[in-house]
């Protein structure tokens, strides 16, 4: 690359998204980084990232089901409260109807451990568990996402307001990622047709 002078259209800004001291309470990291699942609905992850535009960050929040990998909820908003993560666990629940007992997985973040959030998942019956305190690796999936979409798709873009991210990042996520993308850890099939084929 240096000698044909080729240079990575990557661009990298740094935002950090996790904030872990704080006093709210920490759940034990029950899920351990078990990422091969065998029953659709029973293990989320979630995470928090950025995107960069001319209007300021847009802060995209993610539930991804270690099943399929499928994305089953997604939020993104101009900033980066409890209500971001609540906002994409509401459409996973209202598109997946999850039964009682699943395992939501998430770093120790203060919104993911705020008072509300915890709240919403006794309310739906989940259980919280949440990585050990700055091990990416415990969150694996998630992170794995938030990298893929920023070399694939938001690196590469120019983005004017946040509702042209906003657009998208649905595009990406709804019309690409979950329908056409293929997965090595799903035998490199899309995750929609990973689960119609199950």
């Amino acid at each position: 690359m240096r000698e044909n002078n080729i240079f990575s259209k990557v661009r990298k800004k740094f935002k950090a998204t996790t904030n872990s001291k704080h006093n709210l309470p920490i759940a034990e990291n029950i899920l351990n980084r078990e990422f091969s699942i065998d029953i659709p609905n029973t293990h989320w992850v979630g995470d928090i990232s950025y995107i960069w535009t001319q209007e300021g960050w847009l802060y995209l929040a993610t539930v991804i089901d270690l099943y399929s990998r499928a994305i089953v909820g997604w939020a993104a908003q101009e900033r980066m409260t409890s209500k971001l993560i609540e906002d994409a666990l509401l459409m996973a629940v209202w598109r997946r109807k999850p039964k009682r007992g699943l395992i939501f997985h998430s770093d120790r973040g203060s919104q993911y451990a705020s008072a509300s959030f915890q709240n919403m998942l006794k309310i739906y019956r989940m259980v919280s568990s949440m990585s050990r305190k700055g091990n990416c690796w415990d969150n694996a999936v998630a992170e794995s996402f938030f990298k893929t979409i920023k070399t694939e798709l938001t690196y590469h873009c120019t983005y004017a307001t946040r509702e042209e991210a906003r657009q998208s990042i649905f595009e990406y996520i709804e019309v690409f990622y979950n329908r056409k993308r293929l997965h090595s850890s799903i035998g490199y099939m899309a995750p929609m047709q990973f689960e119609m084929a199950a």
